[in-house]
């Protein structure tokens, strides 16, 4: 496997927001969730990588290209950024490899002679059903 990619932070966009849901009167006053914007094409990333991130088809991705993640899993702010980050490079190293070339092949002998056996006696079951005809 190759080495991490790691993301230059001058490339991500952190702003604080506050975060949804129960949490009392402090989820009301506090700041805590993080929105982590990133934009993919105008980033430091190996075009390939770029290309794979954009293919991804993910809820996340902007049409511009841009990359919004959203953390408000923990109470603090230091950690949802944190959490951001992570899963920001999670997400760049799991495209970071090319995905292997598929090979070719051709079904063996023995599976074609299977094949053709199971489709036989499947005509036969199928024959067998037939509507019986009866003379007057």
């Amino acid at each position: 496997m190759t080495e991490p990619l790691h993301v230059r932070e001058d490339e991500i966009e952190l702003s604080a927001i506050r975060a949804q849901g129960a949490g009392g009167q402090n989820v009301n006053k506090v700041s805590s969730a993080i929105h982590l914007r990133f934009d993919i094409m105008a980033s430091s990333l190996p075009d390939d990588v770029k290309e794979r991130l954009l293919a991804l088809h993910d809820s996340r991705i902007t049409k511009d290209g841009v990359l919004v993640l959203k953390a408000q899993q923990h109470r603090t702010q230091e950690m949802n950024r944190f959490d951001a980050l992570i899963r920001l490079h999670e997400l760049v190293n799991s495209v970071a490899q090319a995905p292997k070339a598929r090979k070719a092949t051709k079904p063996t002998r023995a599976s074609r002679k299977r094949i053709r056996e199971s489709k036989t006696q499947r005509s036969e079951v199928k024959a067998t059903r037939a509507r019986v005809q009866q003379e007057h």
